[in-house]
């Protein structure tokens, strides 16, 4: 599902266009057949999927940083099976060119556009070669503070600095969760932002998922920011709360995002 956010007369912007996906980790109780299956029935086409989900039965419950080529391969299948395409892939556990490589081949099977991750400074040159290389960009995560040296835009900013196929995933709950503004994070990184992952965080204690629309963020105000960048990249929505049973929730939040004004 794609939105088309409106100009000022009225008629859709081809440049301002975005694709609403899902991130896979919102389902990660469940296997990857499941998971897929939950995303198609929230009526999207993309997801972003992440490399320590363990797989399944399917996959002889490896993860997917662990398949080898004919699970890349059944992974590719299912994917066309259920109408969907995977944008990104979030990479945790590469720590060399050789893991890297790796995962840059998958995406490449896989018609990947990105692989989301927050790599070390020393390997900054590394993966920037490599995604030019392979055509598929790397958006570095902004996880919350004490959890990533990424928490912050500037960090974000020193690693793009020369670094042409380096952007930025912005993550807006994890910003909340920092104790900063989301919109002004965005207006920091324009120009920058590859992707995004959609959550909302509680009002009063500002570090709880809640259902999209509901929290902190200020989601109209993310909308005209992301329309005044002309924003065209991938906002997956990522939710991490009850998620044994989560797929209501996830559909609601692509909806709430899609028409929201």
């Amino acid at each position: 599902m794609a939105f088309t956010a409106k100009s000022t007369n009225g008629k859709a912007s081809k440049n301002e266009k975005w694709k609403t996906g899902i991130a896979l980790y919102s389902f990660n109780r469940y296997p990857f057949r499941k998971a897929l299956s939950l995303s198609k029935e929230s009526e999207v086409k993309f997801v972003e999927g992440f490399s320590f989900h363990n797989m399944g039965p399917d996959f002889d419950n490896k993860t997917m940083g662990g398949l080898d080529a004919s699970g890349v391969a059944l992974v590719k299948k299912m994917l066309k099976d259920n109408g969907l395409s995977m944008s990104s892939i979030y990479v945790s556990d590469a720590k060399n060119a050789t893991e890297w490589k790796k995962f840059f081949d998958m995406g490449r099977e896989l018609g990947i556009k990105y692989l989301v991750c927050e790599p070390s400074k020393s390997q900054w040159n590394t993966i920037d070669s490599l995604a030019g290389i392979y055509n598929i960009k790397i958006a570095i995560h902004e996880h919350k503070k004490g959890s990533s040296i990424y928490w912050h835009p500037d960090s974000v900013l020193a690693a793009i600095k020369g670094h042409k196929n380096i952007g930025a995933c912005a993550d807006l709950g994890h910003w909340v969760r920092s104790g900063l503004d989301p919109v002004k994070c965005l207006k920091m990184l324009d120009g920058h932002i590859i992707g995004i992952h959609l959550k909302d965080i509680d009002k009063s204690d500002h570090e709880t998922d809640v259902d999209l629309g509901t929290g902190s963020i200020d989601y109209p105000a993310v909308v005209k920011e992301l329309r005044r960048q002309k924003f065209s990249g991938y906002a997956h929505v990522e939710c991490e709360h009850n998620m044994e049973d989560n797929q209501k929730i996830v559909k609601a939040a692509v909806q709430h995002f899609n028409t929201v004004n």
